[in-house]
């Protein structure tokens, strides 16, 4: 037999009096415990350590652990997107015969769980107009366990009657889930207004620089929160360990990216209004929004880094405008640290009926921006650039 050691064999990770300054990547799928009852003790919550990783890894507690500390929660959940944090958020804790109320105005995939998908599992839905206490009233059933809304909506930047909503479902004993991704914990903190669950697209601002895929979810409740997370175990909603690491870097700088856009997107919003052929412009804090007094009121000065805009004329009229400034990225996407543009009409609510896209403003001309962080001088210029070649066809 050699004498040689076997190279198959694992070396120890090095140890010493430093420590590293930046986490370390861990990529490793499954962990060695030294025995049964040690192993025992993990799964019973009584040890520390992780066993597979679909079950948790050291880069994902370490994400959860700083988005937790922004948004004033415990125990969150990272998970692979942010549609498979909703789905987890939903699927988790909704049953067979249980009815879920969600704004009218969500994110178009989270439109399509809602009008496609949960129906195939027993799961009643309907919509109303967030912006409206009332609405949402009307629209409760005995059966209604779950309300989901969105503070800002996406794309077109309705605020949310948050406070109404919020006081309806502690009154009707509903649970109030949020998808914060738009505005952000630097925005706004659902806990703090009696949200139960919040929900994250990492993807975007947090993260910042479009290269990681991953979401997250947050329940006050530990039940809810256990409920959540044995759903996107077993159903492998498993985060990369890769992107939970590039996301934490992104997240060192968020505030100070957050800011930075929010101010852009102020200012870019006044811009556009000022531009011939822009039918309008929507931005939470302009006194022209048309929920501006409850944006002040929930938001303050937090108008966030999103801007939307209608342009006059249709899908020739956008096709110039996205040409007229390649600079620009056309992607559909948010919260790059670089400006992008998105046609919600050929992207994110591209399977909306047409009628539901017009009821809530979305047309061909209707723009929807992620503000970034470059000189706001030159986001002006371009955007000049761009409707004006959007004019400049006929139509």
């Amino acid at each position: 037999m050699s004498d040689t050691p076997s190279l198959i064999r694992r070396t120890p990770w090095p140890q010493g009096a430093s420590r590293p300054v930046v986490t370390p990547l861990q990529p490793s799928v499954v962990y060695a415990s030294p025995d049964p009852d040690t192993l025992d003790a993990q799964y019973l919550g009584t040890n520390p350590g992780f066993t597979y990783a679909r079950e948790g890894h050291p880069n994902a507690e370490v994400l959860a652990a700083k988005i937790d500390m922004l948004e004033g929660a415990e125990g969150g959940i990272v998970t692979g997107s942010g549609m498979a944090a909703v789905t987890a958020a939903l699927m988790g804790v909704l049953s067979a015969g249980d009815h879920i109320l969600g704004g009218d105005q969500l994110y178009g995939r989270s439109l399509r769980l809602m009008s496609q998908d949960l129906n195939r599992f027993g799961i009643a839905t309907s919509l109303a107009d967030s912006t409206d206490a009332r609405a949402f009233a009307a629209a409760i059933r005995p059966e209604t366990k779950m309300i989901l809304l969105e503070v800002v909506s996406n794309p077109t930047l309705r605020v949310a009657d948050f406070e109404g909503i919020a006081a309806l479902a502690r009154e009707r004993g509903i649970l109030l889930a949020v998808d914060n991704t738009f505005t952000t914990p630097r925005g706004f903190r659902p806990f703090d207004h009696g949200a139960d669950i919040v929900i994250h697209s990492v993807t975007k601002i947090l993260a910042g620089h479009s290269d990681a895929t991953l979401g997250y979810v947050a329940a006050k409740d530990p039940a809810l929160r256990k409920a959540i997370y044995d759903f996107a175990v077993t159903t492998g909603m498993t985060a990369s360990p890769f992107d939970c690491w590039l996301a934490e870097r992104g997240i060192y700088t968020f505030e100070l990216r957050y800011d930075r856009a929010e101010a852009n997107a102020a200012a870019l919003a006044d811009h556009l209004a000022t531009l011939p052929g822009v039918r309008k412009v929507l931005y939470p804090t302009r006194a022209d929004h048309p929920d501006h007094n409850r944006a002040v009121s929930l938001l303050g000065a937090r108008g966030g880094h999103m801007v939307s805009f209608e342009i006059e004329g249709g899908r020739a009229q956008a096709n110039a405008l996205t040409r007229g400034a390649p600079e620009l990225a056309f992607a559909p996407t948010l919260g790059d640290i670089g400006t992008t543009v998105s046609h919600p009409a050929s992207s994110s609510h591209r399977n909306v009926p047409l009628e539901a896209r017009a009821a809530v403003g979305i047309t061909e001309g209707f723009f929807r921006v992620s503000v970034g962080v470059e000189d706001i001088e030159l986001l002006k210029s371009e955007f000049t650039k761009a409707v004006a070649a959007s004019q400049a066809v006929r139509a």
